[in-house]
């Protein structure tokens, strides 16, 4: 919600809006004032420093001052623009000095503009806003006060003059609320109009929003290979350590178990070795499951397949895909299957399901379809969330159609290249 919208509602009077009004009015005054005090001296300091090197280091610094300015104008717009006014900023790369982020920020057109703002502010704004919103509280605190100060001395109001607490009484009521409300609605549109200017100099660009936008999709992408990277290490870590030796304990036990004769000692080691037997095919489920050997080396029609063959009921697979997808892109539409089989095989009462896939336009296109019971969602503890949470990284979606009764239609679209 914003002023504007507040301006169109007929609670307008009696809610805060009137006074957030004279709330960023009035802060314009000192705001206006020390940015051109700010500006112009420094400008008349980096003039007379002009002869020597540091005038002109003074005035290659003036965008940073409008980055400070375009800072605390956002936040203070905010008493008008809930929602604020985005950052036209660049996200900084990482690693940068101290030196490097300055001139990075100095070079910024966002940066120029805010320091542009400022002049605006400093020569037109603040003393504007001065204007109405000091005449129009003076006025108001008069009108208020208007029974007392009859009562002590004249009081010329326009064209009338009050020289009794009555008068001032009957002068109140009857023009207060007129006043209150002409000047709320006049100090709301001239509020409005300085946040509105302030949001046209201070926000984004359409390119900037499509830059920010590409640095948020290549922060999503780094956030998907750095889980992936994690994946791989704890895999590796997972078979190549604790399940080699658990494979040793195994052998180990076998052995004892072959020397030792009949008796207790005897029963427990057989015991031991069936226990170690049983955490290593849990072990090895478990490698299974963070990321199917298969899918690596032979590719997603395969591993989908493969999950198909150890459902317990029939699952035909139509996976069209003429060339290997991105590893990432390829996890997430296996996951998908694998959960939305285990749904189907666990809630669905289905007596069969279907699992078709395609690429459409650049994009994969997986459905998974069964003749269960439906009255599935996403959401409702069918472990889908966290999947819709990678394909969204992805920049791809997951939806969910489930009548009462069925059948259910599950489908997953994502682009088949990383960023797109």
């Amino acid at each position: 919600m914003n002023v504007w919208t507040a301006l169109r509602s007929p609670r307008y009077l009696i809610s805060s809006w009137p006074w957030r009004s004279y709330a960023y009015l009035f802060t314009s005054v000192p705001m206006g004032i020390v940015a051109i005090l700010v500006l112009v001296g420094l400008a008349g300091l980096s003039a007379l420093l002009s002869p020597i090197l540091i005038g002109i280091v003074m005035l290659a610094a003036f965008p940073l001052l409008g980055a400070a300015i375009g800072w605390i104008e956002r936040r203070r717009a905010r008493l008008l623009l809930l929602d604020g006014i985005s950052s036209p900023h660049a996200s900084l790369p990482p690693g940068l000095t101290l030196k490097a982020r300055m001139t990075f920020r100095r070079r910024e057109q966002a940066s120029m503009r805010a320091l542009g703002y400022g002049f605006v502010l400093g020569f037109l704004v603040w003393p504007c806003s001065a204007v109405f919103a000091g005449l129009s509280a003076t006025v108001l605190v008069i009108t208020l006060a208007a029974p007392v100060i009859a009562d002590r001395e004249e009081l010329g109001m326009g064209p009338w003059t009050l020289d009794s607490a009555q008068e001032g009484l009957m002068f109140l009521v009857l023009f207060g609320p007129v006043f209150y409300a002409v000047s709320s609605y006049l100090l709301g549109v001239i509020a409005g109009a300085e946040a509105s200017l302030a949001k046209a100099m201070l926000g984004p660009r359409q390119e900037e929003l499509q830059r920010n936008l590409a640095a948020l999709r290549r922060s999503r992408l780094d956030l998907v290979d750095a889980f992936e990277t994690e994946r791989v290490r704890i895999e590796r870590h997972l078979h190549d350590g604790v399940q080699q030796r658990l494979v040793g304990l195994t052998m180990t036990l076998g052995l004892a178990e072959l020397d030792l004769p009949e008796g207790e000692g005897r029963r427990l080691v057989v015991k031991a070795h069936a226990e170690a037997e049983a955490a290593l095919a849990d072990l090895r489920a478990a490698v299974r499951g963070i990321h199917p050997r298969v899918l690596v080396d032979h590719g997603l029609a395969a591993a989908v397949q493969e999950v198909a063959d150890r459902m317990p009921l029939p699952v035909t697979v139509q996976l069209q895909l003429p060339t290997r997808l991105p590893g990432p892109i390829e996890a997430a539409a296996y996951f998908v299957v694998s959960e939305a089989l285990a749904n189907v095989a666990k809630h669905a009462q289905a007596t069969r399901c279907e699992v078709t896939g395609r690429i459409d336009k650049d994009r994969l296109v997986v459905t998974i379809q069964d003749n269960g019971v439906g009255g599935a969602r996403l959401g409702a503890g069918t472990g889908l969330t966290g999947l819709v949470t990678r394909l969204d990284a992805l920049g791809g979606t997951l939806d969910v159609d489930s009548p009462p009764g069925g059948p259910t239609r599950l489908r997953m679209e994502c682009p088949c290249r990383l960023g797109d």
